[in-house]
């Protein structure tokens, strides 16, 4: 008897054994809906794959994620993927850690992806990670205030001073809400407006032709989106909450009817058209405003890729790779950019959505897409690699925070050039 028990509990041991699964750990930025969504499509690929299962994380922000996962790679337990935001890009690649998903055993076909959203993900011609949640920055028109300024709701201004005469008609008009446009004090507006003038954010080809060694903060282009900045604040048409990279404020000032224009990610389209229909009022979407005089170059993607990291063996890196190419497959492109607005990244499901009619009867999704087919390919639109980008985000934002407070544009941005080419060189040291 107890020879059989022995011998029971080592074929259960055995097939326990053959039956074990193989644990694919990603790391990822969001919560709420979009993170279900991830989870979703890991217990689809998990049934579909009984070797492996995705493990999904969720950590609290875009830098936590990064951050999160060069710590356990060094602690000796990384995970196989990491969902990195744009900026954190020279910064994986820098660390070490990641492969690049090209150079992965197996087939990886990128004839498929938007070539603007490829190009961001392309260093010195490698491809380093596979694009996930992408956008890009549009302007939001409060419909009714339009029409109250005695303006045409389909025919938004599209240069700063076109802005800046909406929002004297809207004063004229006597209207009594708090702002004319908000947007979030954050860089990646400045970004989009440099890029939208074809001008780099550092030398060196935007740190693509070579290791950026200046960050560019004084140049004309830089100098013409804080000086309109600065005249709509000085003016009362521009308002945000006070904090740093608000989304969330900023966005609560237009939904409750406080300002007339709102700058914010295409990525909140489906929020903001449900809040206007909700509330009773239009909300439709338009292209960015661009620099007077400047030719409209196009956008740059913002949003998140996904990298696969060096120290997992190499059937987790193929198993983990055939994962992400299943979640942002055609089909659950379509189903992620219905759900949050955030464009799909694959050529197949632009033509199947537009094949279904999905833009003509959802116009405010397709002001995303137009902006970023038309964007002209540059290093200037490609966007910028630097290492302690996210550090001189912080340095920019700051700056214009100044400005809002009072201080001169020249002072404000020459301040924040030295400050960001400090950064920049204590991070080229180590390399």
């Amino acid at each position: 008897m107890k020879r059989l028990t022995i011998v029971i509990s080592l074929l259960a041991l055995l097939v326990g054994t053959a039956y074990a699964q193989t644990k694919i750990d990603f790391f990822e930025a969001f919560s709420g809906p979009r993170q279900q969504w991830i989870q979703d499509r890991a217990n689809e690929w998990n049934k579909q794959n009984p070797n492996y299962e995705v493990v999904v994380t969720p950590k609290s922000s875009y830098r936590d994620t990064l951050n999160s996962a060069i710590l356990a790679a060094r602690q000796g337990n990384p995970p196989a993927l990491v969902q990195i935001f744009e900026v954190g890009s020279q910064q994986a690649k820098d660390s070490g850690l990641f492969v690049p998903v090209g150079s992965i055993p197996g087939a990886f076909d990128t004839s498929d992806y938007i070539k603007p959203v490829l190009d961001y993900y392309t260093i010195d011609g490698t491809v380093n990670s596979i694009p996930f949640n992408s956008s890009n920055a549009v302007m939001y028109v409060n419909n009714a205030l339009m029409t109250k300024a005695g303006l045409d709701p389909k025919n938004p201004p599209k240069t700063y001073s076109g802005i800046i005469k909406a929002c004297d008609a809207l004063r004229a008009a006597g209207d009594t809400t708090d702002s004319c446009i908000t947007f979030a004090l954050h860089s990646w507006f400045f970004e989009q407006w440099m890029a939208e003038q074809n001008a780099p954010m550092a030398n060196n080809g935007n740190g693509r032709d070579g290791r950026a060694t200046q960050v560019l903060l004084t140049s004309q282009p830089a100098l013409n989106i804080v000086n309109w900045i600065k005249e709509l604040n000085d003016k009362g048409y521009y308002t945000y909450t006070g904090k740093l990279e608000d989304w969330n404020g900023s966005e609560a000032i237009f939904l409750q009817g406080q300002s007339m224009f709102h700058i914010d990610s295409t990525s909140e389209v489906n929020t903001i058209t449900k809040a206007g229909k909700d509330g009773g009022w239009i909300a439709t979407t338009a292209e960015l405003p661009i620099a007077d005089g400047a030719d409209r170059a196009g956008v740059v993607i913002g949003g998140a890729s996904v990298w696969i990291m060096k120290g997992v063996p190499a059937d987790v890196q193929q198993a983990a790779r055939s994962f992400i190419e299943y979640m942002t497959n055609t089909d659950n492109m379509i189903s992620w950019h219905k759900l949050t607005g955030y464009f799909p990244v694959r050529i197949s499901s632009i033509n199947k959505l537009d094949q279904a009619g999905w833009f003509r009867d959802n116009p405010n999704y397709a002001v995303a897409f137009n902006q970023l087919l038309q964007t002209k390919s540059s290093t200037a639109t490609a966007g910028a690699l630097m290492g302690p980008y996210p550090q001189i985000r912080t340095i920019i934002e700051e700056a214009i925070q100044k400005v809002l407070n009072g201080a001169s544009v020249d002072s404000a941005m020459n301040q924040a050039e030295q400050l960001a080419n400090q950064a920049l060189q204590q991070y080229n040291s180590n390399f």
